[in-house]
């Protein structure tokens, strides 16, 4: 089976791009850890916007070059970057701040949008898991997790609004102040991914559907995204923005982030066991 690497325009260093009749696989891949450096969001942004009015793109699958981190959380080090944190609604969308502009521009791409979990995902990279149309998850190895209260602030790129469309608001709640790391069972049964499925049979699992949907006739993935529209969550996400926004500018939130730097986030081994790491600041 051959898979053509898409246009130079479209790949970069930070994503592995391949198609293979109509299915494109993008491989995520910016180490030690995959950390959602603006770097890395700035690729997918341009990623998702050239494949919006691409016709012959009907499913896109999302991995990880790591078995271990899918996205580990938003660049803490963005701490020390006047620039990205004076004005976060700089070249976002109406109404969005430039974290929540990547999970919309997810979420309401043409094709469907598929994430393959077989690794570590929380605060912004949980957020992209649950912007996607589709989420499986590896069982014993995938995990999930808004760690953003250990840090004094809420999620604030789509995580609120995400799992209060997904779990409801009870289990929110529990995901938001509880910071806890889910496995991929649990997360199946509170609705956060779509499915965990055994971590020997997900590359198949997850091969066979995208494969299925974009078999399906023309104008079908089309017809069923125009029936099932992603819901309007522009109202949530300005509060979602005003509460980050509002809790980031306190010294807590600093004191917290630089902490956890020190402590070892964003090393292999501190990101490993990072709720441990963050509640030891």
């Amino acid at each position: 089976m051959s898979h053509p690497t898409l246009q130079s325009s479209e790949a970069t260093p930070t994503l592995h791009v391949t198609r293979d009749r109509g299915v494109v696989k993008v491989v995520i891949d910016n180490p030690p850890v995959n950390v959602l450096s603006l770097s890395l969001m700035g690729d997918l942004m341009a990623l998702l916007a050239a494949l919006r009015d691409d016709a012959d793109a009907r499913v896109v699958v999302f991995e990880s070059a790591d078995p271990d981190f899918f996205l580990a959380h938003v660049d803490f080090t963005l701490v020390d970057d006047e620039n990205a944190t004076a004005d976060p609604t700089a070249g976002a969308p109406a109404g969005l701040n430039v974290f929540q502009a990547l999970g919309e521009a997810l979420r309401t791409t043409p094709q469907v949008t598929i994430v393959k979990l077989t690794g570590l995902a929380r605060g912004g990279g949980a957020e992209f898991v649950a912007a996607a149309d589709m989420s499986f998850a590896a069982i014993g190895r995938a995990g999930l997790g808004q760690i953003e209260a250990l840090a004094g602030i809420v999620p604030g790129g789509g995580g609120t609004q995400y799992l209060l469309d997904r779990t409801g608001r009870n289990r929110a709640l529990e995901i938001v102040l509880g910071a806890d790391l889910f496995d991929a069972e649990t997360a199946e049964r509170y609705g956060w991914i779509n499915r965990a499925v055994p971590a020997d049979e997900i590359d198949a699992f997850v091969e066979r559907i995208a494969r299925n949907i974009a078999d399906l006739p023309e104008g079908t993935i089309a017809a069923a995204k125009f029936a099932l529209p992603p819901g309007d969550l522009a109202a949530g996400m300005v509060r979602e923005h005003e509460a980050w926004a509002g809790q980031f500018a306190k010294p807590a939130a600093e004191k917290a982030i630089r902490g956890g730097l020190a402590a070892g986030a964003q090393t292999r081994a501190g990101e490993l066991r990072l709720e441990e790491v963050m509640r030891s600041v």
